[in-house]
């Protein structure tokens, strides 16, 4: 990758693990392996995007990768819970 631009480049890792998170349902040690992007670099848009609303974690089992216990992760809205807020009135 060109790091004459980091700004740049941080926003297109941003956007490819975005994407890579909408039609894949993964853990950050496998998005990592998949798109290159380094972990604690996803660690970090996890929690931008999880403060932002748009990521959801599915469940909690081994990772294919590690095999460790791990979070599986999605940004595809069509995954999240659906609110029973609205059913409250």
């Amino acid at each position: 990758m060109d790091n004459s631009n980091p700004q740049a480049n941080r926003i297109n890792q941003k956007t490819k693990y975005f994407d890579y998170l909408k039609t894949t349902i993964a853990t950050n040690s496998m998005v990592s392996d998949a798109t290159g992007i380094p972990q604690k670099n996803l660690t970090r848009f996890k929690r931008e995007f999880e403060d932002a609303g748009v990521l959801y974690e599915l469940y909690k089992t081994i990772c294919k990768k590690t095999k460790h216990r791990a979070t599986y992760l999605t940004t595809n809205p069509a995954l999240f819970p659906q609110s029973n807020q609205l059913k409250m009135f």
